[in-house]
């Protein structure tokens, strides 16, 4: 078995694919900026992030209609210099809800949430000096 990605059930899917491509910068498969689905790759590492409209997917399975209420989902993404990378993504129109500050010994993080409310954790893994 292979996790193949985590995907988004999103309303507003032009703002969404907007905000993964654009503020965060990861790169979609297709280009498919009105959906009903795209896939969005990292520069790195083989894990994805996709968006799926929810009505369509409401469709398939004769429920999920109704928007989300609550913090449903938590997208992580790792960075290698944190600091930076939340200078540019906030100069592309993101709003950092949090950090970048410590979370553990070894990590940084900043939080912000997608067009629909989903939380994005941008994490920065420090080395420890002995």
């Amino acid at each position: 078995m292979e996790l193949a990605q985590v995907r988004l059930l999103v309303s507003d899917f032009p703002a969404c694919y907007r905000f993964y491509a654009e503020v965060l910068g990861l790169k979609p498969q297709s280009g498919a900026t009105g959906g009903p689905y795209e896939k969005f790759s990292p520069v790195t590492g083989s894990a994805g992030i996709a968006l799926q409209d929810r009505a369509v997917m409401a469709q398939v399975l004769g429920e999920l209609g109704d928007l989300a209420t609550g913090h449903r989902s938590l997208v992580v993404l790792r960075v290698d210099d944190l600091d930076t990378y939340c200078e540019q993504i906030t100069a592309r129109g993101a709003t950092i809800l949090h950090g970048p500050a410590p979370m553990t010994d070894r990590m940084r993080v900043a939080h912000l949430k997608d067009p629909e409310g989903n939380l994005v954790e941008l994490q920065e893994w420090q080395l420890l000096l002995a």
